[in-house]
């Protein structure tokens, strides 16, 4: 059994990938939504973030926020699981919490230069797990804004994202 798991085989190949009507019984299930969420906020506070809000998704630094980052600098196996965690949020039907964990990754990453060793999965990975299209643009643009050199900025076609809005 996993804690996170996807329509996907992993690194653990004796683990069986979900079918849809797991997904779809899962997300009627308010006891296994709430064991969800409740295994998010777990892996966010290893992580070194808070959950603020569970309507919105909305997430904010924790107090060990600092210790927390080290740990994801240091290993980047974290980042696999980051992404299996962003792609089991889009099958449960949280894609705005998705959304707000990537931005949370792209704002540490891009804007306050705390994760660089999670830079390139930020981008590479764990934008591209973002459901909604228009969500994705949004973070895509957000990304180049912050990028530096912007000339160097590949995850996205350089006119469309000049022309955005």
């Amino acid at each position: 059994f996993r804690l996170f798991p996807l329509r996907e085989h992993g690194m653990n190949w004796r683990a069986r990938p979900l079918t849809c009507q797991e997904i779809q019984a899962f997300r009627k299930s308010k006891e296994v939504m709430d064991r969800f969420v409740r295994a998010y906020k777990l892996m966010l506070g290893f992580y070194g973030i808070n959950l603020v809000n569970e309507e919105t998704g909305e997430l904010e630094r924790a107090e060990n926020w600092r210790e927390r980052f080290d740990n994801l600098n240091r290993f980047s196996h974290n980042n696999l699981r980051i992404t299996r965690i962003l792609k089991c949020l889009g099958e449960m039907g949280y894609e705005d919490y998705q959304v707000h964990l990537v931005k949370f990754f792209l704002t540490e990453t891009l804007v306050e230069e705390t994760l660089p060793n999670v830079k390139r999965s930020a981008l590479d990975y764990f934008l591209f797990t973002v459901r909604s299209k228009e969500k994705r643009r949004e973070l895509v643009h957000y990304a180049w804004q912050h990028f530096k050199p912007q000339s160097s900025f590949v995850w996205g076609p350089r006119d469309k994202l000049q022309k955005y809005r």
